[in-house]
């Protein structure tokens, strides 16, 4: 058993297709329209072939309170590994993307985590 496909909420999936794909870099793999909605997913570029990221609606109530609830708290929705942080960081950073917790040390790790500008904090990690 492998994770093939793993989910995001998003507020606007237009606005989170454009994130993901111009400021991270992701390449978008699938855009199937369904009704009101759509099916889009992207994944790292170093593995095309690798586990989707689906940027999800997030239009149910639970989720819009799952999200919200854990970005008040300061909880990261999801965690992405990077070569290295502070040069991810500093890429990051040019492009305007907002960080929460600036490139640290703890436990062994670096980290770091921003604002997706759709409702979630992400972490950034290498070892």
């Amino acid at each position: 058993m492998k994770i093939i496909v793993t989910s995001i909420f998003v507020e606007d999936q237009d606005h989170a297709l454009n994130f993901y794909s111009e400021t991270l870099g992701f390449v978008k793999k699938q855009d199937v329209p369904l009704g009101h909605h759509r099916w889009i997913t992207v994944a790292s570029p170093e593995e095309e072939g690798g586990t989707e990221l689906l940027l999800e609606p997030n239009d149910h109530p639970a989720s819009k309170e799952f999200q919200q609830k854990i970005f008040s708290e300061g909880i990261p929705a999801t965690m992405f590994g990077v070569e290295n942080v502070y040069e991810e960081y500093e890429r990051l950073t040019e492009k305007g993307v907002q960080f929460t917790m600036k490139p640290a040390e703890m436990g062994g790790v670096t980290l770091a985590v921003f604002d997706d500008t759709c409702g979630n904090l992400i972490q950034i990690t290498h070892q």
